[in-house]
């Protein structure tokens, strides 16, 4: 299981890819929480992302998820 300074190296890291290289909108936001799905193992829905505007309440959010489906 990741902890979360784990999930926070994982996010920033594909957020700064996504900034530098698409100017993240959301199809690039549909292809972080992919990507977070098949990191963590776990099933990641659209709505918990909705409200996410930081790196830190993505980090908080799969964190979340984390401990909620453990």
């Amino acid at each position: 299981m990741m902890n979360k300074n784990e999930i926070y190296q994982e996010v920033a890291s594909l957020l700064t890819s996504l900034f530098e290289d698409l100017e993240l909108d959301s199809i690039d936001a549909v292809d972080m929480v992919v990507h977070l799905q098949k990191r963590t193992g776990r099933k990641i829905k659209p709505e918990t992302f909705r409200a996410v505007r930081t790196v830190q309440d993505v980090v908080d959010a799969v964190d979340q998820l984390m401990r909620d489906e453990a």
